[in-house]
């Protein structure tokens, strides 16, 4: 029996596409008195001369500053709760499903939010943000016997991202379920012409394929306030020859902006799809009264 496929699927990575800085440079560095040019020289030497992946290189050299103060992840949790946001934020999570009509919600038509980051989870878990999110995926610290992180149980990196993309797919949200079973395209509760993915560059560019292949959708948001450009250079390069996207967007999330009226469409004309899908289900499998 086929699922009802009535979940419309929100995705984001988080630096720089919900919020204008890194998480670390934000709350971590200024809380542990770390210096961020030096922090990120030497995870370049890692990368560089030791040939380290960048995620790895970041959370080894994130531990050795830390060990000294030994933060546990219920503090870097707390710590979470200073993140800031791009504008509109947390408040588009509510207004996005004021969309739903009423009888969008009868099909048992829904949005869900979901954050895939190579961030840390736990400082995520702390933001105004996770209360509106389903789950957050992102590196996590295990901690010792004294209950201090100690090393890295789950790392993301730019191309393991896609993975998580199949999890939201299949339903899978649990570390000890394995997402490369089998399921069938008609039991995954969220396919994903139901997705929507938002990014802001280049490390978004295999979550961006995987869309654009299985018939998904992505906007590149870009920083409105940044003069040199940069980002918006990240983002408009994704929809140039590269072709990964249809959409660009500054990154302001309040109700009336670019961004907000692109999302809007997209959530309707998905919503407005899964009824038309459901109305025929219901019509097909109804079977006529016999007639005299």
């Amino acid at each position: 029996m086929a699922a009802p496929q009535n979940i419309i699927g929100l995705v984001y990575d988080y630096d720089q596409t919900l919020s204008p800085t890194y998480m670390q440079d934000e709350v971590l560095f200024p809380n542990f008195g770390i210096n961020p040019s030096e922090f990120w020289k030497r995870c370049k030497v890692l990368v560089e001369d030791g040939g380290y992946e960048s995620e790895l290189a970041y959370l080894k050299v994130m531990l050795d500053y830390l060990q000294m103060d030994g933060p546990s992840n219920d503090d870097l949790t707390e710590l979470g709760k200073g993140l800031k946001f791009f504008k509109g934020l947390p408040d588009m999570f509510g207004e996005l499903d004021a969309l739903l009509t009423d009888e969008h919600r009868a099909m048992g038509v829904k949005i869900e939010h979901y954050i895939v980051s190579s961030g840390i989870k736990t400082l995520i878990d702390g933001s105004e943000l996770r209360p509106y999110v389903k789950e957050v995926f992102g590196c996590e610290f295990a901690e010792d016997e004294s209950g201090r992180i100690a090393f890295p149980k789950r790392v993301i990196s730019h191309t393991a991202k896609t993975q998580y993309l199949f999890r939201i797919n299949k339903g899978m949200l649990e570390s000890n379920e394995d997402v490369n079973d089998h399921m069938p395209d008609e039991l995954r509760p969220i396919p994903f012409p139901n997705m929507i993915y938002l990014g802001d560059g280049p490390t978004d560019v295999p979550c961006f394929t995987v869309m654009k292949r299985f018939g998904g959708n992505g906007i590149a948001v870009y920083n409105p306030d940044d003069e040199s450009r940069v980002s918006f250079r990240k983002a408009f390069q994704l929809s140039g020859p590269a072709n990964r996207i249809k959409h660009i967007a500054p990154a302001d999330y309040r109700d009336g902006s670019h961004l907000r009226l692109i999302l809007e469409e997209l959530v309707l004309e998905i919503a407005d799809r899964i009824v038309e899908t459901r109305r025929r289900e219901l019509t097909d499998g109804t079977v006529s009264a016999p007639t005299h």
